[in-house]
C-alpha cells in the first residue's frame, strides 16, 4: 500500500491532532514514522477571522475545502475537530473513527474562577453556547466576538483586549500549554463532540476505512454518534446555543443536554439512557425538548 494522504487545516492545534492521528496509525500499522503524509489545506474559516461563523457561512468553513479535496482523490482521509463538523455530511464522506475523548472540559483564561470575574467583565469567545453559559451564570458580563486561533485567543487576553474567554481544555493539552482553570462540566457543559478528534473518508474508499478502523475507540464513537444524532434533529446552526455531553456508565450511554435562548435567560435541560447505537433515542430528546422549549429557544433550531 501507498502511504497515506492526510488532509489537515493548518492551524498550529490542526497540526497537533492531525501528527498525533499519523503516529497512532503508524504505530498500529508498523509502518515507518512519515508514511502517512499530512497535507494543509487553508479552509475560509481560517482566511476570515473577523466575523462570527454563523455571519459567513457557519461550521462548513472548517470542512468544505478539506471535503473537495477528499472528493477529488487529492487525499485519502481527513481529520478534524469532530465539534467542528456539520451534523450533517455528503453521503460520499464517511466518518471512519475517532480518537479517544480527551478533557472534554472548558478552561477559564483570566480569572480563578467565573464567581471572581470583576463585575461587568469582558469576556471574549464567538461561541454561543459558552456566550449564553456564561450570561446565564453572570448577567452582568459583557460578551464580545473572539476569534483566531489559541496563541491569538490566549495574546488578546494577556494584552487586556479582553478579561477573559473560555477554551476547549483537550486542546489546550494538545499545544502543551497549561493555562487557565478548568470548569466542571456540572457547571459548564461541552459542546457536541468536544475533545474528539476524527477521521472522514470515502464512504467508498474501504481500504482506508480498514486501516483508519485500527485505531477508532468504539466508546468515544459511540458517544460522538449519538451527540450528532440529538444536534441533527434539532436541526440547529452553528449560532445556535447547545450542550450535549454522553458518557458510557454501567453498559448504556447516558446523556444530558442542554438548549439556551441568546442571552442565557432561559434553558431547558434534560436526559436520557440509552444503548450504544441508538440514535433513536437522542433524537426523540431532541424533539421532546424543542417542544417545551420557550419561542427564545426554539427560534433558534430550524426543526422548530
Amino acid at each position: 500500500m501507498q502511504g497515506l494522504r492526510l488532509g489537515t487545516r493548518g492551524s498550529p492545534l490542526a497540526l497537533a491532532q492531525a501528527r498525533k492521528v499519523a503516529s497512532a496509525i503508524e504505530a498500529a500499522q508498523r509502518w515507518p514514522d512519515g508514511f502517512v503524509e499530512l497535507i494543509t489545506v487553508t479552509t475560509t474559516g481560517d482566511k476570515v477571522q473577523d466575523r462570527p461563523l454563523a455571519e459567513i457561512g457557519g461550521k462548513a468553513l472548517w470542512t468544505k475545502e478539506l471535503d473537495k479535496a477528499l472528493l477529488a482523490g487529492e487525499l485519502n482521509f481527513c481529520v478534524h475537530s469532530m465539534k467542528d463538523v456539520e451534523s450533517v455530511r455528503p453521503k460520499d464522506i464517511h466518518i471512519a473513527a475517532v480518537r479517544p475523548r480527551g478533557d472534554a472540559r472548558d478552561r477559564l483564561i483570566g480569572a480563578e474562577s467565573i464567581d471572581a470575574l470583576k463585575q461587568g467583565a469582558v469576556v471574549g469567545t464567538s461561541s454561543p453556547r459558552r456566550a449564553a453559559q456564561l450570561l446565564r451564570l453572570r448577567p452582568d458580563l459583557k460578551i464580545v466576538p473572539l476569534r483566531g486561533n489559541v496563541e491569538t485567543r490566549l495574546k488578546k487576553v494577556e494584552a487586556g483586549e479582553v478579561d477573559a474567554t473560555l477554551l476547549a481544555s483537550a486542546g489546550l493539552k494538545r499545544l502543551g500549554l497549561s493555562v487557565g482553570v478548568s470548569i466542571p462540566v456540572e457547571i459548564i457543559l461541552p459542546a457536541p463532540a468536544q475533545a474528539v478528534i476524527g477521521m472522514e473518508c470515502r464512504t467508498n474508499d474501504t481500504e482506508t476505512q480498514s486501516v483508519l478502523s485500527t485505531v477508532n475507540n468504539s466508546i468515544t464513537y459511540a458517544c460522538v454518534m449519538a451527540e450528532r444524532a440529538f444536534t441533527r434533529a434539532l436541526g440547529g446552526s452553528c449560532s445556535s446555543p447547545v450542550a450535549a455531553f454522553a458518557v458510557l456508565e454501567d453498559g448504556d450511554l447516558r446523556m444530558r443536554a442542554q438548549l439556551f435562548s441568546e442571552d442565557g435567560r432561559e434553558m431547558i435541560e434534560d436526559r436520557a439512557i440509552f444503548e450504544c447505537g441508538d440514535h433513536k433515542t437522542p433524537e426523540k430528546l431532541a424533539h421532546a425538548m424543542l417542544a417545551k422549549a420557550p419561542p427564545s429557544i426554539r427560534k433558534l433550531f430550524t426543526t422548530a
